[in-house]
């Protein structure tokens, strides 16, 4: 039922906001002109084909299948910069009304001039996605330095990669997925962490390219260590862990492992667990409880809510992701809002944490104000 009325509510978002730009789309093109009786068919088909394609993949995987989840996603990005440029005209329109200041020529050509903006609005737009999605098949090495003054039992520096969100599936493909390993590897990492939703939801496309093979090419001499995020829960947490498991990655369930004898690692259960699985996680201090505090404690936790408790409770670093920052411009302002760090690094009392924005992407294959990154970490240790 909680599914239901939050599905719901999306869909009412979702057309509100689409019958809003149609709406303007339509009062912008001159009667009787080809484009205005184009424009509803194309216009509503592509509102639609994102709904078809993730319905279409559930039932029948297949080529038609991702082109519609392929156009879908891209018009989920084109529909928020549609959707502001719209808001903004409005604002100006507004304003106008209420102390005029439009120039003489403006009034004079209105029908021309709305034709021109439509114009003008579908270029930038158009611009903005390409660009976006050029910005998501090229991430970068992001190098952080990070000294934990605890002793690591002789260890004395680590070097570690993180990555979060990689959202394997339909639209972070097995050839995309390659080139971020190649990455990786580059970097001769010791431990390879990954912060959540390694998947994107459906298990299906993942199977169909085989990405589980690549999977097996992330390797480290310590080993890859991960935690599930809320969409491996929303996809089915039981059959993605069988999955990672499977091809190599060790999945940490509200749990703790000691590496090397020189330090933890606190794999929590992602905070939606109680939605889609109907059990609680267990609470943090249990995990803490688990460990010793002598040596360096490291958390993996893929929402990055409450991150203070983790400082109060001991915990020396805490690897996170989910948020994106917001993958598309203006939408970091609200992630920023929600959470204490949104993206990059913070220190709370003695904790270090680090939220990534992620790897990949979810929905729209496009980012717009940051860039997919992999986190590579300089960690020492000792006074």
């Amino acid at each position: 039922m909680a599914f239901l009325i939050f599905f719901s509510i999306v869909l009412l978002i979702y057309g509100s906001v689409n019958y809003y730009i149609y709406i303007r789309g339509m009062q912008a093109l001159p009667d009787g002109s080809i484009f205005k009786s184009i424009f509803p068919w194309v216009f509503w088909l592509l509102v639609l084909t994102y709904v078809a394609g993730r319905f279409l993949e559930k039932v029948y995987l297949s080529g038609a299948s991702d082109v519609l989840v392929w156009t879908g996603s891209f018009w989920l990005s084109a529909m928020l910069y549609f959707f502001l440029v719209v808001l903004f005209f409005d604002i100006i329109r507004l304003v106008n009304h209420i102390i005029p200041f439009y120039p003489r020529f403006i009034a004079s050509n209105y029908e021309s001039v709305k034709i021109y903006l439509f114009s003008g609005a579908a270029l930038v737009v158009g611009l903005v996605i390409l660009l976006g999605h050029i910005n998501t098949l090229n991430p970068r090495v992001k190098e952080l330095n990070i000294h934990i003054s605890k002793q690591a039992n002789g260890m004395k520096e680590l070097n570690a990669v993180m990555m979060s969100d990689i959202h394997l599936g339909t639209l972070i493909g097995n050839g995309h997925f390659e080139k971020i390993v190649e990455k990786v590897k580059a970097l001769n990492p010791d431990i390879i962490f990954l912060a959540g939703d390694v998947l994107d939801e459906d298990l299906e496309p993942v199977l169909r390219q085989n990405i589980g093979e690549t999977l097996r090419r992330l390797d480290a001499p310590l080993g890859v260590y991960g935690v599930l995020g809320n969409h491996e829960y929303i996809g089915g947490a039981e059959p993605a862990y069988n999955y990672l498991t499977s091809h190599g990655l060790k999945i940490i369930r509200d749990s703790v492992v000691k590496i090397n004898d020189s330090f933890y690692i606190l794999g929590r259960e992602d905070r939606d667990k109680p939605r889609f699985a109907g059990r609680e996680r267990k609470d943090l201090s249990e995990l803490v409880k688990m460990a010793d505090p002598e040596f360096p404690l490291i958390l993996i936790d893929h929402q990055p809510y409450h991150i203070e408790t983790a400082a109060e409770l001991g915990i020396d670093l805490q690897l996170s992701g989910h948020t994106h920052h917001g993958q598309l411009w203006p939408l970091n302002y609200v992630t920023s809002a929600i959470f204490t760090l949104s993206y990059g690094y913070g220190k709370i009392d003695n904790m270090h944490a680090y939220v990534s924005n992620g790897v990949g992407t979810w929905g729209p294959p496009v980012r717009v104000g940051n860039k997919p990154e992999i986190v590579n970490l300089k960690i020492t240790f000792g006074k």
